[in-house]
This record gives structure tokens, C-alpha cells and sequence, in this order.
């Protein structure tokens, strides 16, 4: 897991989630009081959840952003 702030100033948990059909996904949690936001979701381009995280972890803050920017709201 790491932290994330977006270009708002909202703070998010980053992690690692799987669809039901196995693709990877980083998870954008929103970390404190939640303000209305929800879970978001992009995809990773990692073929195991090892290599997802690993993928997640080098990832620098303008990657990470470009991300979030790509991400959806997870659907329940």
C-alpha cells in the first residue's frame, strides 16, 4: 500500500486489487473522511499480483497521478 495525495489536495491509499476474471487493478481508497468520494479503479498492465505491486511501488508521483487521472469509480 502506499499514500496519495491528488491534485486536489484529497488523500488516497493505493493498493493492489483483482477482478473477479484475475486482471489487477490499483485500488484508489480514500484514506480519512471519505467527502463523498468513492473507491476508483485502473487497471495494471502486471501479469501477478507480485509483479502488480512491484509495478504499483516504482511508480512516481507524475505516473501515479496520470493513473488517478485514468482511473473509474469501482462499481459494486
Amino acid at each position: 500500500m502506499r499514500s496519495f495525495t491528488d491534485r486536489r489536495g484529497a488523500r488516497w491509499d493505493v493498493v493492489v486489487g483483482r477482478e473477479s476474471w484475475g486482471a489487477l487493478l490499483a485500488l484508489f481508497v480514500p484514506a480519512g473522511p471519505a467527502d463523498g468520494r468513492t473507491v476508483r479503479q485502473a487497471p495494471l498492465r502486471a501479469s501477478g499480483y507480485n509483479e502488480a505491486d512491484r509495478e504499483l511501488a516504482r511508480l512516481d508521483d507524475g505516473a501515479l497521478h496520470l493513473l488517478f487521472d485514468r482511473s473509474n469509480p469501482k462499481e459494486s
